[in-house]
């Protein structure tokens, strides 16, 4: 198992951008043996586990991930992601 958190510092002005961004994003990770385990906001900090490391590569390849990052790039102003596993 492995965990990834990414604390998102979103660009003001930009949340509905960042919003639909993630409600194309979000699904996809499921696709990958993924699930969102926690959303903190106004800290914007999300929680993802996904099954393999495998799993979260393939995510991190998928198309339609790809076809919207310009969202995610456009609404961020930071971000920083931070993998763990299970011991």
């Amino acid at each position: 198992m492995i965990y990834i958190t990414q604390l998102i510092y979103i660009i003001e002005g930009q949340e509905n951008v960042f919003d639909e961004f993630e409600s194309v994003a979000i699904p996809i990770i499921l696709k990958y043996n993924g699930k969102l385990l926690l959303r903190v906001r106004p800290a914007e900090s999300h929680f993802i586990e996904f099954e393999t490391q495998q799993d979260f590569d393939n995510f991190m390849k998928d198309e339609d991930r790809k076809n919207i990052l310009h969202l995610k790039e456009q609404s961020i102003k930071t971000s920083m992601l931070i993998k763990g596993t299970e011991v």
